[in-house]
């Protein structure tokens, strides 16, 4: 068994091979948000597969490319999808991507997500800063020694300095970001009735399944970090309506139209 730093150095010694550019800004796009990537210019695409310790993406809407080019002139490395715990990867597996992109040298991470909307002031197809979030993820990581690894929640996970810059650009582009706190369960599950009263009376205002691990190593590994969420479907608890993965990529589709030029001129702003 390979250890994390020979896996790290073989998958950063195979991307370098591949594309010499030093990327400034990491990019993780959800579910059906893959669109962003093929914006990148002068691009390198090497699939998921052939990069060592990296998770295979098999939910729909999650292309499994890792990109390195340029966007909006700024050196950038963007996953097309991410893998998820409930597919069966560990945490190791799902946050290597995040270790790989800052060995590359990135600094700050931009990571989307789809989620259902808890908060009724939101509407589906709308784009909602994550400002904070709840961890039901949460699994104590034994490290080979059998201690308890507890991951850092001190501080401030998501940079408030570029949230102000996003919502400024929002605003310039004629439409307005709120904010939210992000409740991360492991899935795959679409919730009850009951789980969103409860949901939303422990402050939560959306709800996904992802985002937060990598958020949690990219703030032990110093990067910044904004993340975005696209509410694809707002539940009332008390009128449920079934909800497929496909109405999921249907509303982040919707959504695209306003997050890539947000994120593009995000990018070349900071």
């Amino acid at each position: 068994m390979h250890s994390r730093h020979e896996l790290l150095d073989a998958a950063r010694r195979l991307v370098q091979s591949k594309c010499s550019r030093k990327p400034r800004i990491a990019i993780i796009l959800g579910s059906g948000l893959g669109g962003l990537g093929d914006e990148v210019e002068d691009s390198t695409s090497i699939p998921f597969g052939e990069i060592a310790g990296f998770p295979t993406a098999s939910a729909a809407g999650h292309r499994g490319r890792l990109i390195l080019g340029t966007l909006s002139g700024i050196p950038v490395v963007v996953m097309q999808g991410r893998g998820h715990l409930y597919e069966g990867h560990a945490v190791e597996t799902v946050t290597f991507p995040v270790r790989l992109m800052r060995e590359l040298g990135a600094e700050i991470l931009l990571v989307s997500n789809a989620s259902g909307g808890i908060n009724p002031r939101f509407s589906s197809g709308e784009i909602v800063l994550i400002d904070s979030h709840i961890d039901w993820m949460a699994t104590p990581q034994l490290r080979p020694g059998g201690d308890i690894e507890v991951p850092n929640r001190h501080g401030e996970a998501y940079d408030s300095a570029l949230q102000k810059v996003a919502i400024q650009i929002a605003l310039d582009s004629g439409f307005s970001l709120a904010k939210g706190t992000y409740l991360a369960t492991l899935g795959p599950n679409y919730e009850t009735g009951a789980e969103y009263r409860f949901f939303r009376f422990i402050g939560a205002d959306m709800v996904g399944m992802s985002t937060v691990p990598e958020v949690l190593v990219a703030v032990e590994l110093g990067f910044r970090v904004l993340g975005f969420s696209v509410v694809t479907n707002v539940a009332n608890p008390d009128q449920l309506t079934k909800t497929d993965h496909n109405d999921v990529l249907d509303w982040a589709k919707v959504a695209q139209d306003r997050l890539l030029p947000l994120v593009k001129k995000l990018v070349a702003s900071i």
